[in-house]
């Protein structure tokens, strides 16, 4: 079944939000931009809280939240430079939870972006 919520970026393709397969739920590639107005924040800083905002609501729209997370793909396209504050802010985030995650660097994302998640959840 698919899962997709007006409070989280809209796709920028033909996809869902989210797509459960049996007691998993797999999110598509989410990146920081507004749910309504489609801005990009500048910075990383500001994108990591906004790619964790959508998250966070499209987890929401399939009744998960954190808790449920099990795994975290991130894709940056600057690790030198956005590394460290992206990691800061992921840790205050994902405080108390018990995830896996990889961290890549990327040439570049669909948008113009700095960073995107791909996330794992169970129900």
């Amino acid at each position: 079944m698919g899962i997709s919520t007006d409070k989280a970026a809209k796709p920028v393709g033909s996809y869902v939000h989210a797509k459960e397969a049996g007691d998993l739920v797999f999110l598509s590639g989410v990146g920081p931009r507004h749910p309504v107005t489609d801005e990009i924040p500048v910075g990383i800083e500001a994108q990591t809280h906004a790619v964790f905002g959508n998250v966070l609501a499209i987890l929401e729209a399939a009744d998960l939240n954190m808790s449920n997370v099990v795994d975290i793909m991130v894709f940056l396209t600057d690790m030198k430079n956005d590394f460290k504050i992206f990691n800061r802010i992921y840790s205050d985030y994902l405080e108390g939870f018990e995830a896996t995650r990889t961290t890549v660097e990327v040439g570049s994302l669909p948008t113009p972006i700095s960073v995107e998640f791909k996330v794992v959840a169970k129900k």
